[in-house]
């Protein structure tokens, strides 16, 4: 693979049953959408490798997937932890209005009377809502909400205009 931008796509969380299925902890929406992007790349114990023909299923605990070479329980639980990845460019084109959030980390963030809280560093699930983490010379969670928190997104300016005190 190239050295373009690496997406996480999900984590291995152990076996599931005897036969080398894993339990994957999918990012994507919805988890079956991780299936679509292979080949993937597989991070695992400080190595990498190139894994094409992975079979996965949902089910209602998430997705449970088979890697060619994982055939036992053993195998699999071995896997625990590892990371797949996959190129950015990998990913369809968001549709208008919408983005991925891994674009957004990075950009600057200023609120509305034109105070820099300082840059995306990611961005999170609580359940209630999404939260965009700002890093500067504090750290600010700001609840992800379009038009109640979150004024404008603006790539051509690499910035991120908020409706959020500076204080908080």
């Amino acid at each position: 693979m190239t050295q373009e931008r690496r997406i996480l796509l999900g984590r291995v969380l152990g076996a599931f049953g005897v036969r080398g299925e894993m339990k994957l902890h999918s990012f994507t929406d919805p988890v079956s959408t991780a299936m679509k992007y292979q080949p993937w790349l597989v991070l695992h114990q400080g190595a990498e490798r190139e894994v094409q023909g992975v079979r996965g299923r949902e089910t209602n605990k998430g997705m449970v997937i088979t890697m060619p070479g994982i055939d036992d329980r053993d195998a699999a639980e071995a896997m625990a932890g590892a990371e797949i990845w996959v190129p950015r460019s990998r990913l369809p084109k968001p549709k208008p209005g919408e983005h991925y959030w891994v674009d957004l980390e990075g950009l600057r963030v200023f609120n509305r009377e034109g105070i820099e809280l300082g840059t995306v560093s990611y961005l999170f699930e609580t359940g209630a809502n999404d939260v965009m983490v700002v890093k500067g010379e504090r750290e600010h969670l700001i609840p992800y909400i379009p038009e109640q928190f979150i004024v404008e997104v603006d790539f051509d300016k690499g910035q991120v205009l908020v409706d959020w005190d500076a204080d908080f």
